[in-house]
């Protein structure tokens, strides 16, 4: 810390959480203004990280990165103001949609030197952290399993067949602030090539346990985004329904949203 804060003239306002990182918070002393370091222990993580921030470097709807060191896992990224986590409030789909759309425009696309995987990386990594959540948890459901391994099944299928784009990877309402303009900003990406429609998924399951209901917020936010695929996205939205019920499963919840996902997850 000490070193990084003496390179980019910075003073350590507060330390923040994380999971695979830690973030601080810090007074930059050349302009005045706030900023965020972030660490992780994992190089590779600062990597992946630092490249689709760069290539996103255009787009008002994502965080900018300022500095990295990525031999220290180390980002410098820019405040964002107000900044409220979107989890924290209210929103509603035009909202969304604009963010998936600058997400989108202009369409990055995999170079030659690229350290990112491909999406069906990120879904074996999400289904086994699922997995072992299952494990770990007091729930005695056979059927929860048999549900995963179909619906991994049927995510390595999407993820395999669909088109290519920057796929944010991580995007639900607590990883994207409330930004300047009553835009919505994107921060903390696990990034990877694939099918930008994965990116919606959290956004129209949210609060849904009606498929009528469902399928119509996925109709809305197609209309709004160009190129997303309502049939993909109820695919994924299927396909990815049980890694959020399986959790609520495990902290003992059984109400009517828990039991849709896992009705949509079982197909």
């Amino acid at each position: 810390m000490d070193e990084l804060a003496a390179r980019w003239d910075l003073a350590l306002v507060a330390a923040g959480g994380g999971g695979t990182s830690r973030v601080f918070r810090c007074f930059k002393r050349d302009t005045g203004t706030s900023a965020w370091l972030k660490l992780t222990p994992e190089p590779g993580i600062a990597r992946e990280e630092a490249e689709a921030l760069r290539a996103w470097a255009k787009t008002p709807s994502v965080v900018t990165l300022l500095a990295q060191d990525l031999a220290a896992g180390a980002l410098l990224l820019e405040d964002v103001e107000p900044g409220v986590r979107v989890s924290q409030r209210a929103w509603n789909l035009a909202e969304v949609a604009a963010l998936l759309r600058d997400l989108r425009d202009p369409a990055p696309a995999p170079g030659e030197h690229s350290v990112l995987r491909l999406l069906s990386h990120r879904v074996d990594f999400v289904f086994d952290l699922t997995d072992r959540r299952l494990a770990a948890g007091d729930v005695n459901d056979p059927a929860a399993s048999k549900v995963l391994r179909q619906a991994r099944a049927a995510a390595l299928e999407l993820a395999g067949n669909g088109p290519v784009g920057l796929v944010h990877g991580d995007l639900h309402p607590a990883n994207v602030l409330s930004g300047p303009g009553a835009r919505l900003v994107a921060i903390d990406p696990r990034p990877t090539w694939g099918d930008p429609d994965f990116d919606a998924v959290d956004w129209v399951l949210e609060g849904v346990a009606d498929p009528a209901v469902l399928e119509q917020r996925v109709e809305e936010l197609a209309a709004l985004v160009p190129g997303m695929s309502p049939r993909r996205v109820l695919g994924w939205c299927r396909a990815l329904a049980a890694l959020i019920a399986v959790p609520r499963m495990c902290a003992g919840r059984d109400d009517a949203e828990t039991q849709f996902l896992m009705v949509l997850a079982d197909g």
